[in-house]
């Protein structure tokens, strides 16, 4: 009867081993207020920027889930596509909002367009690019092979390619450790 238990025990912990090991790391989604304490409105004052939202979007790393918060008064937020954006053209937005706090989760990779529906909000610089990660960008290949190492330098090893996160490794030996406190 003991022996069963113990075997039980060690297969539940070898399968939550694996699964532990092979764990995608969680990452907390932000939610990011447009403009900081400017909120979403027309430049103006010593920030009368027309670049001023598109370089608060560039001091912030957006990733697939989180969100952008608009707070204004008497405007609005537009999502639209490149063209609209370019040419502050508010007549086809893919999304529209005018509640004077809206919240738009950014669900997939690539750029976001937003500008205001207001007359000439835009030209005056009430746009805003946002440029969502990919969750695995690959990484471009160098244009010139690298030089060779000196034929007296040893050959660097190849990698296994494995990558273990700390947290997950830690965890495993500490399920190694009560287990074998178990068996003892």
């Amino acid at each position: 009867m003991a022996s069963s238990s113990l075997g039980i025990l060690c297969t539940l912990m070898v399968v939550s081993l694996v699964f532990m090991i092979n764990a995608p790391p969680l990452e907390a989604v932000k939610e990011f207020k447009v403009g900081d304490d400017l909120g979403w409105s027309v430049p103006s004052g010593p920030n009368n920027s027309s670049a001023i939202y598109n370089q608060w979007a560039v001091r912030n790393r957006f990733r697939i889930g989180d969100s952008l918060v608009f707070e204004y008064k008497n405007d609005s937020v537009l999502l639209v596509d490149k063209w609209g954006y370019y040419h502050c053209d508010a007549s086809k937005p893919i999304i529209a909002f005018n509640n004077g706090n809206s919240t738009v989760k950014l669900d997939r990779s690539g750029f976001f367009y937003f500008i205001s529906g207001a007359p000439d909000h835009c030209k005056k610089g009430q746009r805003m690019i946002v440029d969502v990660m990919s969750p695995h960008r690959p990484s471009p290949s160098p244009a010139v092979p690298p030089e060779p190492f000196p034929a007296t330098s040893p050959t660097p090893a190849q990698s296994a390619g494995v990558l273990v996160s700390v947290a997950h490794s830690s965890l495993a030996l500490a399920l190694v450790a009560t287990a074998a406190t178990l068996l003892v």
